[in-house]
């Protein structure tokens, strides 16, 4: 039996496509980036059974499985759990090195939040108080709250 690749002729078409599309990350994700967006207000929601506070917010609880539907605002300051600073550019990242991704248990929260601090990072430190600092321009996206920024003395 001959080989099937041996009887058709390969074509390859070079080019680019424009793939738009849009994400939608649910009622309880779009409350809580519309409350950025708006309200310049980072919103949490609590387990009724274990009372687990969550930022992200999260429809259903991780630790009971039931649904979530009770909100609450957290924040806007928070201790830094753990962090990381990068000093090279690489095409992904958010922003220009240098900078830190900072996992943050903002208060009020029970789990942390991954974030960007942008300013001051050699202040910064596992125990360290930060603040949320909003962007002029919100879009209703994560980066809408801009960076944390180290408190000092705190």
């Amino acid at each position: 039996m001959e080989n099937w690749k041996d009887t058709v002729e390969i074509i390859t078409q070079e080019g680019q496509i424009a793939v738009p599309y849009t994400w939608w990350v649910g009622d309880t994700g779009s409350r809580f980036l519309m409350a950025l967006r708006d309200e310049k207000k980072i919103l949490a929601n609590r387990c009724s059974e274990c009372g687990k506070v969550y930022v992200p917010p999260r429809k259903n609880c991780g630790q009971c499985f039931v649904d979530i539907d009770d909100w609450t605002e957290v924040g806007p300051e928070g201790t830094v759990e753990t962090f990381t600073i990068v000093h090279f550019n690489y095409p992904v990242q958010p922003v220009k090195a240098s900078f830190a991704y900072v996992l943050v248990k903002l208060d009020g929260a029970d789990v942390s939040l991954l974030h960007l601090v942008k300013n001051d990072i050699e202040k910064l430190g596992k125990g360290s108080r930060v603040v949320a600092r909003f962007s002029e321009n919100r879009t209703g996206s994560i980066l809408d709250i801009d960076s944390f920024q180290v408190i000092e003395g705190k």
